[in-house]
């Protein structure tokens, strides 16, 4: 949504609510942004700054590396169920490619603080430990997106 000549307002949000395979990633979210262009809104290059926020569900994932501080492998023997909130900065492009269509590209970058309880395995019911908290810093948002202007 335009707000002035070079400011705009994006609202993001994600859902997925299916196990597949025995693999959890349940979660819900939503990013609203502010965004600043250099140019004209929805032309070219723009920087702005989101918050973020939802839930999750997640176990019997198999990703065996460590990033930015979070160990992703105790996705494998562990489930996770809590909330999220966030914040970070964002840089992208966008590409006009007529009068309503655009593709668009973005990367942020931020910090989420999420609290969960930590479960013996994907399916199981015994809880282990209760709102165990998690700080994390990196990327908040990646996207390459179709965008219909109206």
């Amino acid at each position: 949504m335009k707000l002035a000549p070079k400011w705009t307002f994006d609202l993001s949000g994600n859902l997925n609510a299916w196990t597949v395979n025995n693999h959890r990633w349940k979660h819900w979210l939503a990013q609203p942004e502010g965004r600043y262009w250099f140019c004209d809104a929805f032309s070219g290059h723009f920087v702005g700054g989101h918050l973020l926020g939802g839930q999750y569900n997640w176990g019997n994932l198999d990703m065996p590396f460590k990033f930015l501080g979070t160990d992703f492998r105790k996705l494998k023997d562990f489930r996770y169920q809590g909330w999220m909130v966030g914040a970070g900065i964002v840089y992208g492009y966008s590409w006009i490619l007529n009068r309503h269509w655009n593709i668009e590209a973005a990367i942020g970058l931020g910090y989420v603080y999420s609290r969960s309880d930590v479960y013996e395995c994907a399916d199981c019911g015994k809880k282990v430990r209760t709102k165990v908290p998690h700080n994390y810093i990196g990327l908040t948002k990646a996207a390459i997106d179709i965008i219909y202007t109206f």
